[in-house]
């Protein structure tokens, strides 16, 4: 077995890329599970079917860690209902399909780490969401149980399983950022709702260095929320973008029913309030590089 080899699912999505990247730097060798097959010559990509139930076995062979992030855009589409089963079954199926193949082939993985998000909360107001909080009730709370409950089914087969509850992951390019800054600069911007809903933010650097954290740190297990220190509220994020790009902030808050009318129950993405607590992975000795919204979006904008 090779302990520097790692498996990654969603390996050439937003943050599966870029983890990859810092993996290779570090000399690990990194194998991806992808439904077409890669491009980079220095990643084996092995092929898989979540929803026919195909999977190449040889993806295991050799493997220390499996890095789960896989999983339908939750952005993506309106939530119908067929695509809500699409998103929890993207997240959910995938991990159990992995399992029955560490069930019935000898292998010599020893930990699952897996992306799940601080949508796991639901509507929490201003009140601190911890990794101890209750889940909440809405699509995404259930979604986010579901997929949690399917990933510590690797406690059973001896593994370790560690979970980043991810909150938005800020980046110039990819992500929640690009979406939200868009009116913005073209000075159509303006907080959403109340405007003091909180959003969990993390700088993606942080949040690939957590990963990182996870992959090096053996004795790390359970959950974690993947979060920066200082939540900020809807309207202090728009207002810290519009002050990066330069522009005015003139219109009026963007009307709870507009967003509703516009995005479905999708809305709860943007309305939800989740103040959570980046306490529990500092305790464990995970430095931050960024805490605060103006130095992440100064890094993220500069030329």
């Amino acid at each position: 077995m090779n302990s520097k080899h790692i498996l990654l699912t969603g390996g050439t999505g937003f943050i599966g890329s870029k983890l990859t990247r810092l993996l290779l730097d570090k000399g690990y060798t990194v194998s991806h599970l992808s439904r077409k097959p890669g491009n980079d010559a220095r990643v084996k990509t092995y092929l898989w079917n979540v929803s026919k139930e195909q999977i190449d076995e040889r993806c295991i062979d050799g493997v220390a860690i499996i890095v789960h992030l896989a999983g339908a855009d939750i952005g993506g589409k309106r939530w119908t209902k067929q695509r809500k089963k699409e998103i929890i079954a993207s997240r959910t199926k995938s991990i159990a399909l992995i399992y029955e193949l560490l069930k019935k082939k000898k292998h010599n993985v020893n930990s699952v780490i897996s992306a799940s998000a601080t949508g796991y909360y639901g509507d929490c107001g201003d009140e601190f969401a911890t990794e101890e909080s209750v889940h909440g009730n809405d699509f995404l709370s259930n979604c986010c149980e579901q997929w949690e409950q399917m990933v510590d089914e690797g406690r059973l087969l001896g593994l370790r399983v560690l979970k980043f509850r991810t909150g938005v992951i800020l980046a110039a390019n990819g992500g929640a950022l690009k979406k939200i800054a868009l009116p913005i600069k073209y000075s159509m911007g303006s907080p959403l709702g109340s405007g003091k809903q909180w959003i969990p933010w993390i700088h993606e650097q942080d949040a690939i260095n957590m990963y990182l954290f996870g992959i090096e740190n053996e004795n790390l297990n359970g959950v974690y929320n993947m979060v920066a220190p200082n939540a900020v509220t809807n309207e202090k994020l728009t207002y810290a973008i519009a002050k990066q790009l330069q522009r005015p902030l003139w219109l009026p808050n963007v009307p709870v029913f507009i967003l509703k009318l516009l995005l479905g129950e999708m809305s709860d993405i943007v309305l939800t309030s989740t103040k959570a607590s980046a306490k529990k992975i500092q305790q464990v000795g995970f430095t931050f590089k960024y805490t605060e919204i103006d130095g992440a979006l100064k890094e993220i904008y500069s030329p």
